[in-house]
Parts: structure tokens; sequence; C-alpha cells
């Protein structure tokens, strides 16, 4: 049997390859009862023969580092869909992963949690930028956003 080969839908996901920058405002949330805003670090690269995105995430708020975030991304080929594994530094195991689909120049995830259900847009612009959002909702209809951000790539 000959091993499996990234195909055009892994390849889509080199458009979070890079180091980024970004500037994130976040509403008010069982997590942050403030809400404010924060800067970020991403660090992505293709890994395991071009299989999966590695991402390395790192929020800092008044000069310190507040949170940490390891992503991992691929495409499954059964369900046809894209999935995101996120692992962070509140310790949460995350259930499983989020599932995706790009939409135009969007790549957007939903899962439902403990929490209710959360949705991971990401809109790139090709000129090197991208926006990210949160939103959560307790129903899966309605939903509010938590967190929006404007990335950079340095």
């Amino acid at each position: 049997m000959e091993m499996p080969k990234p195909n055009q839908n892994h390849d889509k996901l080199k458009a979070l390859t890079g180091t980024w920058s970004g500037q994130e405002t976040m509403s008010p949330s069982p997590w942050d009862s403030k809400g404010g805003t924060a800067t970020g670090v991403i660090e992505a690269h293709l890994d395991l023969d071009g299989m999966f995105l590695v991402s390395q995430y790192r929020q800092e708020r008044e000069g310190r580092v507040t949170y940490r975030g390891h992503g991992v991304y691929g495409w499954d080929e059964k369900q046809k869909v894209y999935t995101m594994y996120w692992f962070d530094s509140v310790g949460t195991d995350p259930g499983g992963p989020a599932r995706g689909k790009w939409e135009g120049d969007s790549l957007i995830f939903e899962m439902k949690g403990e929490m209710g259900h959360s949705r991971y847009a990401y809109k790139f612009h090709g000129d090197g930028k991208f926006d990210f959002s949160i939103s959560r909702s307790s129903d899966g209809k309605s939903w509010s956003q938590w967190l929006e951000s404007t990335w950079t790539r340095r």
C-alpha cells in the first residue's frame, strides 16, 4: 500500500503558514469578565510531510504573556472536512476537533463542547492579512462574537 500524500485540500492550509502579528479585541466572557485588547503572535508551518499545519500562539496583555495555544489543522479525507484540534494553557481537553470548510476566502470551523457551540472564522485578504473571530452560541443558531482580530504576516 502506498502512503497517502497531501492533496489540494492540504495545500489550502498553506494560507496560515508563517509568522503573524495580531491585534485582538475580546468581549467580556466567563473567562475574562472585563474583556479588553491584546496582541498576539502565531507561528505556523506544515509538518508531517505536509499532512498537517501546526501552530503556536502567544497572547500578551499589559506586557506579559497571558495565554498560549497549540493548534493542529488537517484534512479528513473520509469526512471531507477540515479539522482543528486546539490545546491551550487553560488545560481543558478540547473533546475532539472543530470541523470546518472553506466558504469563498474564509475557512470556518464549528464545534460543540461543554460551554456550548463555538465558531472560528478565518477570512483571508490575499495581501498577507487575515481577520479572525470567535463566536459563541448556546443553541448553535444565535451567535455572539467573543473575539475579533486582524493579523499581518511578518
